[in-house]
């Protein structure tokens, strides 16, 4: 079995192009990824296909081509732009002669690097397993022999492969529980704001579209913000004070992307009910990235896959600084206020957010009950 590279190592990239519009915008992300994971990419393979090779993904010529780079870098890694099954990693393994990974577990690794919390951590570990729960034959030659003897948990006979699914097993239900009980003390934290009249706001938007700024500038908070993908994994709630209205709990959360991992939603199905369960949702959009329209897109498909497709949203385009564009107020039809333009990083039209958090909270809560004591949602 191949291991891990160390943090710093040479990478080979695989990206095949089926014809998708948004090739090239995945490609970029899968670089950034590969480098938010502490790798060095050594080279990049392309090609393009009307589908998948169902042995190797990418056909024995474009093999060819992968082991051929990976000889001339001395690379310890290939990394996939895609979603390979067990039997064609296996496959690209037994060919390339080193550890491969497709895009699912390159982004589960950097959950795995970037989880600070006990829930969180659980959360990670959780799909961790779930995903590499379908791998276990990986390059593991001993798990075709027969364990038997005495003491051999299993009873004789019980090949190690199935030992090592019954203890995989149990860790996931361990894992369950565990989440299970983080999810009802949320609940009952959100149910006691909600019989305080609380209102409940949710940072959401695409990875790196600057949300933990934004949390650090209305909250002062000192959380960790970086110019990188999933800088932040674990939920943080503060109060925020708005002197027309009194208190409003203000949630950063975990950074959405293209092809996030199903398993990974799942896992984080807990911390990510906050956000379906928000008053208001604060959709936070890098209005300098030229993709900023497929990534609204892609966050609001993974809020309908939460359940929070019907939560009221203000969207919020960050990093006005950049773009050249004043500060602003953007109303709909109805006088209502839809969006506002600011810059987290300067605090230029921060206060304008405030003005339309106030402006919400009146129309919902017209009697909000004013609390000063700070508030968690447990993850920190």
């Amino acid at each position: 079995m191949f291991e891990r590279p160390e943090a710093g190592g040479t990478v080979v990239l695989v990206s095949l192009d089926f014809g998708s519009p948004d090739y090239q915008d995945s490609l970029n992300e899968l670089v950034l990824l590969t480098r938010s994971a502490g790798f060095k990419v050594a080279a990049v393979v392309e090609g393009r296909r009307s589908k998948p090779d169902a042995a190797l993904f990418a056909g024995s010529g474009k093999v060819e081509e992968v082991a051929a780079a990976v000889q001339e870098h001395g690379a310890g890694l290939v990394i996939f732009n895609h979603e390979l099954s067990p039997i064609q990693e296996r496959n690209l393994e037994r060919a390339l002669q080193c550890r491969v990974l497709d895009r699912t577990a390159l982004i589960l690794d950097i959950f795995a690097q970037r989880a600070r919390s006990g829930e969180g951590k659980l959360q990670v570990e959780l799909a961790q397993l779930k995903h590499y729960a379908t791998r276990l034959v990986r390059g593991w030659t001993h798990l075709e022999r027969q364990r038997g003897g005495i003491g051999v948990r299993g009873g004789p006979g019980e090949k190690q492969i199935e030992l090592d699914r019954r203890m995989l097993a149990n860790r996931i239900r361990t894992i369950e529980a565990k989440l299970k009980k983080l999810e009802q003390s949320r609940a009952i934290q959100r149910r006691a704001r909600n019989r305080g009249g609380v209102l409940s706001v949710s940072l959401v938007g695409y990875t790196n579209a600057g949300k933990s700024t934004l949390f650090n500038r209305l909250t002062r908070a000192g959380t960790y913000a970086a110019d990188q993908l999933f800088a932040t994994l674990d939920t943080t709630s503060r109060k925020l004070w708005l002197p027309e209205v009194g208190s409003v709990v203000l949630s950063d959360t975990v950074g959405f992307i293209t092809q996030l991992p199903h398993g990974l939603v799942a896992a984080f199905h807990a911390t990510l009910e906050e956000t379906a369960k928000a008053d208001l949702l604060l959709h936070v959009i890098d209005s300098a990235s030229p993709n900023r329209d497929r990534q609204i897109e892609e966050v609001n498909k993974v809020l309908a896959e939460i359940g929070a497709q019907d939560v009221p949203q203000i969207l919020v385009y960050n990093k006005c600084d950049l773009t050249g564009a004043a500060p602003d107020l953007v109303r709909d039809e109805y006088g209502k206020i839809a969006a506002v333009r600011l810059s987290a990083r300067t605090g230029e039209g921060v206060d304008l957010l405030k003005q339309a958090l106030e402006a919400f909270a009146r129309a919902k809560q017209p009697k909000t009950e004013i609390q000063t004591e700070p508030v968690t949602d447990g993850m920190e």
